[in-house]
């Protein structure tokens, strides 16, 4: 598959962007383990035309990590535009637009998947950041508002006349958010439209390297995306590139070396921030990791693990839990 000239191979596997998850330590434990693209947390256009430094950090991307899609959500075009322009100089390989955010403070505000009950915006946006830039210009969104606004299929074609390199589609409206179970008969209804033509990539429950295969194969998608399922969990890419490429499970990663992962995920945003943010930061992960299911009475000890504060507290935890991990 390629996006543009970025060739990224047969069945690539990306990372999907999340806001306070997609770092760019987290970026690169995931590239190690075999992500085919990564994408940064979504940046507000308004806050980056206004210098927000928060906001500018976002835009810290390194060569380790190519290729690398920065993305960004706005509800004006002309603030849009700026944004994207200010991206550029960044040097990311693509530039990506999120219509497809489904929190209230974004969407509610006409932004992300708030621009699912206004396509002529969307689709303003979309045309004018593609010929105002000259890096590939990609889209995320999802099949529509609600139910009775599924909109994704007519939406799709209109978005690559705009001149889009590749569409992302989220198997969910914006009404279900998170909830329930990720549609994807109508991701694969667009890859199927003989009038699309450029690459169509599929987000939304894929949790297993199966369900991976299965995504290629039944909906015929180019490329897939995984987000929640990699909390905790950086090494599922390294487990869905094994099965894809050989068509068998990669075998058991152990216990400890799991632990492992998780202990160098905490160093890392540790090193990248400082420690109490650092762990601020990593505990969702820890919290996520499926690594941890199954310990018996895990519950007092999942919460010393989110109240930790320093990374010796964590490690401690950690030994503690070493010899109860299955």
């Amino acid at each position: 598959m390629k996006i543009a000239d970025i060739e990224l191979g047969d069945f690539p596997v990306m990372l999907a962007p999340m806001e306070d998850v997609t770092d760019p330590a987290f970026r690169l434990m995931c590239k190690r383990f075999g992500a085919d693209m990564v994408y940064t947390e979504f940046v507000s256009a308004d806050a980056l035309i206004r210098s927000v430094s928060k906001t500018e950090q976002k835009l810290c991307i390194s060569d380790e990590e190519r290729p690398v899609a920065i993305q960004i959500y706005g509800r004006d075009t002309a603030t849009m535009v700026e944004a994207a322009r200010i991206v550029e100089q960044a040097r990311p390989d693509i530039l990506d637009l999120n219509f497809g955010c489904p929190v209230k403070r974004v969407a509610g505000k006409g932004a992300g998947a708030g621009m699912l009950q206004n396509v002529p915006l969307m689709l303003e946006i979309t045309r004018s950041v593609v010929q105002a830039v000259k890096i590939p210009v990609t889209v995320k969104t999802r099949l529509g508002w609600d139910a009775d606004h599924r909109i994704i299929v007519d939406l799709a074609e209109q978005l690559q006349d705009c001149g889009i390199a590749a569409l992302t589609i989220h198997g969910r409206t914006r009404a279900q958010m998170y909830t329930g179970e990720a549609d994807w008969t109508l991701i694969g209804e667009v890859k199927r439209n003989p009038r699309m033509h450029i690459p169509v990539i599929g987000n939304g429950d894929i949790t297993t390297p199966q369900r991976a295969r299965e995504c290629f194969d039944r909906y015929g998608v180019d490329g897939i995306m995984i987000g929640r399922a990699s909390f905790g969990r950086p090494w599922i890419f390294k487990e869905v590139k094994h099965y894809l490429q050989r068509g068998e499970e990669l075998p058991p990663l152990t216990s400890q070396w799991r632990l492992d992962v998780l202990r160098q995920q905490v160093e890392d945003s540790v090193q990248l921030l400082d420690e109490r943010r650092g762990i601020l930061h990593v505990r969702r992960h820890l919290a996520a990791s499926p690594l941890f299911k199954g310990i018996p009475n895990f519950r007092d000890t999942r919460i010393a693990m989110l109240r930790a504060e320093t990374k010796e507290e964590l490690f401690r935890i950690f030994e503690e839990i070493k010899p109860l991990l299955p």
